[in-house]
């Protein structure tokens, strides 16, 4: 990509954009969250965070999520945010294929071979083949075709089924036609949140011949259906060697230094076999070359990585300066390997 593709077109017709769709109230919040953080004046906050998504593509909520407010210019320069990840995937992920990420059937048909797990799909008639993958399984996950952030995504156990022709009629009725055998993630992971499958977020850039690993962040859950920040979860983000560089924050403003349930002190956590994992990237960045820039969900089993979903919409997950002390992000290595 060239240095243009994000230059002054993309960034007024960002600002355009934005502009038409800006929301006072939210801004204001987020600005007055931002001051009484950081002892800041509000208003000199409002004024920066306009001035960052109008000419820096910073996104409002990066601009609290990455604590800009304390940052340098040099700094904050150092940071990917949404509206540039955004432009990245416009540029770099096929629309004619961005479908087999979008679709979570067309996802597990097309990756079958790396999700090391049984899945079927509810159809008309199907009550029987439904009864028995759910009975033999003891515990399944349903997900809608569609969707993010871990909407649609719903855990059923066998025991509670009375009325199998029920149960197969509410899925097809709610849409949750993709059922999915439950990961056993490794103890590692366990030891963390046992109640939930913890997923490692590894963003990556296939370039035709190698494969970029640009950020990796842990997601921890608790003990709901999904990791997301919707179901209570928060991640931390690791290092190449896949430690953690700090505690777990989310979008809220809530800090771990341990985990509320476990109390697993999340600094101290190490994925395992991350040789394995970024092995196992390069492998299914490679299935659909067409879509180069993708943020892979993966999860570590005692037997090896498996994965869980792509998002060719990668979204950013970044370092927090006041829970890490570091005060520098991965926008380095997206230009090094996208070339923008």
């Amino acid at each position: 990509m060239s240095q243009q593709g994000l230059g002054l077109s993309s960034r007024f017709r960002y600002l355009v954009g934005r502009a038409r769709r800006i929301d006072v109230g939210s801004v204001l919040e987020r600005a007055k969250e931002t001051a009484h953080a950081h002892g800041k004046w509000t208003p000199a906050v409002v004024v920066d965070m306009l001035w960052q998504a109008g000419f820096n593509q910073v996104g409002f909520q990066d601009y609290v999520d990455y604590d800009f407010a304390i940052l340098t210019r040099a700094e904050r320069d150092t940071y990917m945010t949404h509206p540039v990840s955004n432009q990245i995937s416009q540029r770099h992920d096929d629309p004619a294929y961005r479908h087999l990420f979008e679709d979570k059937v067309a996802f597990d048909r097309t990756f079958s071979a790396y999700l090391r797990r049984e899945w079927m799909v509810v159809e008309q008639g199907g009550a029987t083949e439904l009864r028995s993958f759910t009975e033999r399984q003891g515990t399944i996950v349903t997900k809608e075709p569609v969707g993010s952030a871990g909407t649609g995504v719903h855990r059923y156990h066998a025991a509670d089924v009375t009325d199998w022709d029920d149960f197969h009629r509410g899925l097809l009725d709610r849409g949750e036609m993709l059922v999915e055998e439950v990961i056993a993630q490794h103890p590692d992971l366990a030891a963390v949140c046992p109640g939930t499958v913890n997923t490692t977020r590894v963003t990556a850039f296939f370039d035709g011949e190698q494969t970029h690993i640009l950020a990796m962040a842990q997601k921890f859950g608790r003990g709901a259906v999904s990791d997301q920040m919707t179901f209570g979860g928060f991640y931390t983000m690791l290092d190449d060697d896949g430690h953690a560089v700090g505690p777990g924050y989310d979008s809220h403003a809530h800090v771990h230094e341990v985990h509320p349930d476990s109390g697993f002190r999340i600094a101290d956590f190490q994925l395992p076999m991350i040789d394995e994992v970024k092995a196992f990237v390069d492998t299914v960045a490679r299935v659909v070359p067409q879509i180069r820039y993708v943020g892979w969900d993966i999860v570590v089993t005692p037997d090896g990585p498996v994965l869980v979903e792509g998002n060719w919409g990668a979204g950013v997950y970044e370092n927090k300066p006041s829970v890490t002390g570091i005060r520098t992000g991965h926008k380095p290595r997206y230009r090094a390997a996208i070339g923008f």
